[in-house]
């Protein structure tokens, strides 16, 4: 800031006229001085003259009668005057008259005014009469010391120089006011009003006009600095929008408006590169429209474009994950699916447009069905770059259309096959209920203490006319994205509830049911009263039903589920969580929720024996446990070691096939009475 202020033009102007009126003033009063020091060298002469003029006749009658004391009264009469040093009168060529002198004046300026004045100034005047032919007597000698008019001199040169000087700075001061006032303030304005335009946008904040200037040279120059401004912003306008449409040429379908194949290979390397960091998979899906030449024969090319654009909005709008869409050229697009995790995402994405497609485009009053084959390519499995997996989807597509149209393929001929058996299961899966496909099983949980039963867990089974028996953590994912799993959970419930009720009638009358509630099931509002209900339709007491909650479900909105299982445990359900140690819970949120029990994943029973972080992990959750009051159970417990590890450590409870595989109803009745004849369930009926 100093340095800008010091390179400013009002302080250069203001320096510039300073420094002029100094030295004019300072050559000014120069020149005034040499002219009194004329002018004081002038009144010397004068006064001596005058001086002379007023002693002349009293000296002329000193001289006349040769009077010496007279000549000394006039010789007195001159010295009352101070300038005069020296006086005589007398002939000259006879003996003076009278005379007088005294030394010069001391001053501290006679080293200057000497020079100027010099140091003395002799005169002298003839003495006669006044009549024609008058007599000559002798002569007035006056000599005058300068020092007196040098004093006046000096005082008067200082004067005049300081005040000629300040006269002109002075003036000089009033100039620069007027010429800041009318000239760099207004440029002021103007530079910080250029300073705080956006150089992107010049025409946005145009100067406002000065005050005052309306009309003179600096209101014209602010009003053509506006139209320049405006006139730049106008073309830098109209290059960005010419920039932007070749950009758009080069990288965008002109009638689609979706990115070209170059741009697309930009996006794909972006999305690439981001999946190899975090490790996710992409999949591209090349969607070709079949037959779409007969389409534009039969209706026209112009009602052809109308069809792609509109099948450009129904893709665009079905693609909502992140990714990029893309059109690749004539009838071809190009769908990149972003973060995925399982290829069944993909194929679910591709059923999906298909899908969209047996929906007819209604075009110039005329309902268009178009057809599209699909083909997909995963990253990494397909390829690691743009160029590998476009062009693997691209044959794959192609390959799909020769064999059988309106359809997608993978790649890779296994992941096709398994996504396509995952469909028809899914699709099979609406049907299992109502044709009776599903059942249950049910495992008994042994109570360590006194090695009696005290529970069993309810397993859902799927008995597929084709596929035989599909294991649960195969369709119950795919019950959970349909939807039928709230229709499949109720019914589970309601199956294990009046199965509870049969057991209990025939004595069994403490044994406890244990049923696994789906994520879905867990947030569904309706699961409270469903469950309230059943308990007092089947007369089940309190606590004889266990709702096994996951934790990854119980983590994805903790809250919600705290308040679910508030009110299932009001309608007198026990709260287990089950596959512990899997996810990743905190402590803290354990502590809130309302938990009776927490089970042992099979995961970390199996491997106690060879693997010391499972024994650890094992042995923390049953001391986490019992710390918060909670009863511990272990599933997957399949050998005597296993069992020992469990039961030393603290576990309370224990499952798996060291104890019983999962059996059917009948069987697992005739599982209980042989223990309770046996004597491994205790007590009148109890368990």
């Amino acid at each position: 800031m100093k340095q800008e202020l010091k390179h400013s033009l009002s302080v250069k102007l203001l320096r510039m006229v300073l420094l002029s009126a100094l030295a004019v003033g300072a050559l000014l009063g120069c020149a005034q001085i040499v002219f009194d020091a004329y002018e004081t060298r002038q009144a010397v002469a004068n006064d001596a003259e005058r001086i002379l003029d007023m002693f002349r006749d009293p000296s002329t009658q000193a001289v006349y009668s040769l009077d010496h004391d007279m000549a000394m009264q006039v010789i007195e009469g001159l010295f009352q005057d101070d300038a005069v040093r020296q006086a005589s009168i007398g002939h000259p060529n006879q003996a003076i008259l009278a005379e007088k002198s005294r030394p010069l004046h001391n001053s501290s300026s006679r080293w200057l005014t000497d020079l100027i004045l010099g140091r003395q100034y002799t005169d002298s005047i003839a003495l006669m009469n006044r009549d024609p032919g008058s007599e000559y007597y002798g002569d007035l000698n006056i000599t005058l010391d300068t020092a007196t008019y040098g004093r006046d001199f000096v005082t008067n040169a200082v004067i005049i120089f300081i005040s000629g000087v300040l006269r002109a700075l002075l003036m000089a001061l009033v100039l620069y006011l007027v010429y800041h006032w009318l000239l760099t303030k207004p440029l002021s304005k103007i530079i910080r009003h250029l300073t705080s335009i956006n150089p992107d946008r010049p025409g946005e904040q145009l100067m406002a006009p000065l005050k005052g200037h309306e009309h003179n040279e600096l209101g014209l120059w602010v009003n053509t600095a506006n139209q320049l401004l405006a006139s730049i912003e106008r073309n830098t306008d109209l290059r960005r929008e010419a920039e932007n449409s070749l950009l758009r040429m080069a990288q965008y379908d002109f009638l689609t408006g979706l990115p070209n194949r170059q741009q697309l290979q930009t996006q794909l390397g972006k999305i690439l590169l981001e999946a190899r960091r975090s490790q996710r998979r992409v999949a591209v899906l090349c969607v070709g429209l079949d037959d779409f030449k007969s389409i534009n024969e039969q209706f026209g090319y112009q009602t052809g474009d109308r069809l792609l654009q509109a099948l450009t909005d129904r893709i665009r709008a079905h693609s909502a994950s992140p990714g990029a869409l893309a059109r690749l050229g004539g009838d071809q697009f190009a769908l990149v699916q972003a973060h995925i995790e399982q290829p069944y995402e993909a194929a679910e994405q591709a059923q999906g447009i298909l899908d969209e497609l047996e929906t007819p485009f209604h075009i110039d009053g005329q309902n268009i069905r178009l057809r599209a084959t699909i083909g997909i390519t995963l990253f990494p499995e397909d390829g690691d770059t743009f160029e590998q997996l476009l062009q693997k989807a691209e044959q794959t597509m192609t390959l799909a259309k020769s064999r059988s149209r309106s359809r997608y393929q993978f790649y890779i001929a296994s992941v096709d096959r398994e996504m396509r058996r995952r469909r028809e299961l899914e699709k099979d899966l609406r049907e299992a209920l109502p044709r009776n496909q599903l059942h249950l099983v049910y495992q008994p949980q042994i109570r360590y203490s006194d090695h009696r039963v005290v529970g069993v867990e309810a397993l859902l089974r799927w008995q597929h006319p084709e596929h035989g028996m599909v294991p649960a953590d195969l369709f119950i994912p795919l019950a959970e994205k349909n939807g039928s799993i709230i229709a499949i959970g109720e019914w589970v419930l309601d199956q294990a509830c009046r199965q509870l009720r049969e057991w209990h009638d025939q004595g069994f009358s403490e044994l406890r049911m244990a049923v696994n509630l789906s994520t879905v099931q867990l947030h569904h509002v309706e699961l409270p009263r469903v469950v309230n209900n059943l308990m007092l339709d089947y007369r089940l007491p309190p606590r004889s039903l266990e709702l096994e909650v996951t934790e990854t479900g119980l983590m994805e909105d903790i809250s919600t589920a705290a308040q679910h299982l508030l009110s299932l445990r009001s309608s007198g359900a026990l709260i287990a969580i089950d596959d512990f140690g899997t996810g990743y819970s905190s402590l803290s949120y354990l502590k809130s929720l309302p938990l009776d029990k927490i089970k042992i994943d099979k995961s970390f029973v199996q491997d106690l024996a060879d693997d010391d972080d499972d024994a650890t992990i094992v042995r923390a959750i049953i001391q986490l446990g019992k710390s918060l009051g909670m009863q511990v159970i272990a599933e997957g417990v399949e050998t005597l070691e296993q069992e020992a590890y469990v039961i030393n450590e603290g576990c309370h409870e224990g499952q798996g096939y060291l104890y019983s595989k999962p059996l059917g109803a009948r069987e697992l009745s005739v599982y209980l009475k042989q223990a309770q004849a046996t004597g491994v369930l205790g007590g009148q009926g109890g368990v």
